[in-house]
């Protein structure tokens, strides 16, 4: 039961670190109840919840996150997995993440940056942070370390990833954006399609090539050049520079937006016009491909919706560590600009 004391008890010193207990006395309250008010438990009245919580901010108190940890057996920490940072679409995503989880009282933790397999040793902070649950983005993970993950319980939710191993994942429809991207060039009358890969280690690039093959094969075409970017600016513009140069295509789709940003840097170089003499098609949606130079005609990925549905996975397996894993796939949508001829039907509108 809470009650307030009429006795004025002594401020903390200045060297003094506040505790719990010292915004207790100060309230007149107990330790428990200033535990409760600084969480927002409705059970403690609002004019304690506010005596308390202006208390805490005057004398710059916060709660120990590792001490309740050890009683609740949760830290409000949430790892982050985190595919290569020189692609913008990965910090966009951590981005929007770490607003999102702070929103829901979660603290992010960046544990692994890299398109690398995530193996035991990347997997260690995890167990020793007591982490509440972890977001893979475009890491592999090894046998060894979901294996880990499952006996620690860890929910753990994929992102932009469709996993062989872990069974939770939130994905944009690779396969469909693929087709998009394809019926898009054919309906701008292109005949010679190229495409620029990402790594041969991802499922993603895979299936947004045999989305583009399946447009092709409707319309009797086949690609005319094929080259591996590695998902990387300077790997785009040596693929186009070697499409350019060997397979003289149309028009490019790239398997991700910072590809096709190499490959029109490529196209340039050569004096060629865009979308003129050829389009480009990328796959995310980053902020640069917004930029006046690119003005990127893309896949955009539903990230904000990915996240929703990622965060909310998450914290249902928070509760109950028991329920089975799910696979959500998100269809993303065309975002037209300059970079890619307009399709017969719309260029006439």
């Amino acid at each position: 039961m809470e009650k307030m004391s009429d006795k004025a008890e002594p401020a903390p010193t200045a060297s003094a670190k506040p505790t719990v207990r010292t915004i207790s006395r100060l309230a007149g309250v107990s330790p428990s109840t200033v535990s409760r008010a600084l969480k927002g438990d409705p059970r403690i009245s609002e004019k304690t919840r506010a005596v308390v919580t202006a208390l805490a901010a005057e004398h710059g108190y916060t709660p120990n996150a590792m001490a309740r940890g050890l009683v609740t057996r949760t830290s409000g920490v949430v790892g982050i997995v985190l595919g290569d940072m020189k692609n913008p679409f990965y910090a966009e995503l951590f981005e929007s993440l770490h607003e999102r989880l702070a929103a829901i009282g979660k603290y992010p933790m960046l544990l692994h940056v890299g398109g690398e397999t995530l193996d035991s040793e990347g997997i260690k902070p995890i167990q020793q942070y007591q982490m509440d649950g972890c977001i893979i983005a475009a890491a592999r993970l090894s046998s060894k370390a979901a294996a880990t993950c499952a006996t620690n319980q860890l929910p753990m939710v994929m992102i932009n990833r469709v996993a062989r191993i872990h069974s939770c994942t939130v994905s944009c429809d690779n396969y469909a954006g693929g087709v998009m991207a394809g019926e898009l060039l054919i309906g701008a009358k292109h005949q010679r399609i190229a495409f620029i890969a990402g790594r041969e280690d991802t499922s993603t690039s895979e299936d947004r090539e045999s989305g583009l093959r399946r447009a092709l094969r409707k319309a009797a075409l086949d690609l005319v050049g094929w080259s591996r970017g590695h998902y990387t600016y300077e790997g785009g513009f040596a693929a186009a520079e070697e499409l350019l140069a060997t397979s003289r295509p149309d028009a490019i789709f790239a398997a991700n937006d910072i590809m096709a940003l190499g490959a029109i840097d490529a196209i340039y170089k050569r004096g060629l016009r865009i979308p003129d003499d050829i389009s480009v098609i990328g796959f995310d949606d980053i902020r640069q491909a917004r930029w006046r130079h690119y003005e990127l005609t893309t896949i955009a990925q539903p990230v904000e919706a990915m996240i929703t549905r990622a965060l909310a996975l998450l914290v249902e397996r928070m509760e109950n560590p028991d329920l089975s894993g799910e696979s959500i796939s998100i269809q993303g949508e065309v975002r037209l600009r300059k970079s890619a001829r307009l399709p017969v039907e719309l260029s006439a509108d």
